[in-house]
């Protein structure tokens, strides 16, 4: 077991599945694996994110006129990617995939439900109205705990894993990332991504790896 290391789980939602409102690239594909790490004790701590939108969100395309899925606009002084309505609160997109047994989750995140605010880290929203970045609390309830390394799988891996892992290194945790156990939006952007993280000093392994 790593004694001092948490498991985080990165949104892993129907919605960014096959047939989602948000579907990422062969994202189905890591769920047995996730389920199997989530039970495989390796992991003394596990934390769950999910992707909790109020309708109107303002990173939907549908909320700002003229504008479609996957333009960008400026929004506090940095890019926010406009999505397709997705992982809205309390509807069956949202939930937690029900293909893992979430039974050894210690924590479950809810990210993003301030309508003016989009979040992709687990650890602190996207900039707000005033500029800061507000924390989501994780980082004291992991520390609170003894932890000070993260590994990460889920979805999606060049956006929300990636963000992830950036502010856990920032935060003072050594942090990896699961490449098997996650998926991008789009698989063109893998070899930046994998570059971004290794140029970062996050750690890159495949669940094999692990024990």
């Amino acid at each position: 077991m790593h004694s001092q290391a948490a498991l985080i789980v990165v949104d892993l939602q129907p919605d960014f599945m096959p047939g989602g409102a948000l579907a990422c690239h062969a994202e189905d594909a890591i769920v047995a694996g996730i389920d199997r790490l989530l039970h495989s004790r390796l992991f003394r701590h596990v934390v769950a994110t999910q992707d909790w939108h109020p309708r109107g969100h303002v990173s939907f395309a549908s909320t700002h006129a003229g504008k479609r899925p996957f333009e960008q606009i400026p929004l506090y002084g940095h890019p926010q990617t406009l999505w397709p309505d997705h992982c809205v609160q309390a509807t069956p997109g949202a939930a937690l995939h029900p293909g893992v047994d979430w039974s050894p989750v210690d924590l479950i995140l809810r990210k993003g439900s301030h309508p003016q605010v989009d979040s992709y880290s687990a650890f602190q929203e996207n900039h707000g109205p005033d500029g800061r970045r507000p924390s989501t609390g994780l980082a004291g309830w992991l520390r609170e705990r003894g932890v000070n390394e993260v590994y990460a799988v889920g979805l999606a891996r060049e956006v929300c894993v990636l963000w992830t892992v950036q502010d856990a290194l920032a935060l003072g945790f050594r942090a990896h990332v699961v490449w098997d156990l996650t998926r991008p939006v789009t698989p063109d952007s893998d070899a930046a991504t994998r570059a971004m993280l290794e140029n970062l000093g996050v750690g890159v392994v495949e669940s094999a790896q692990l024990s």
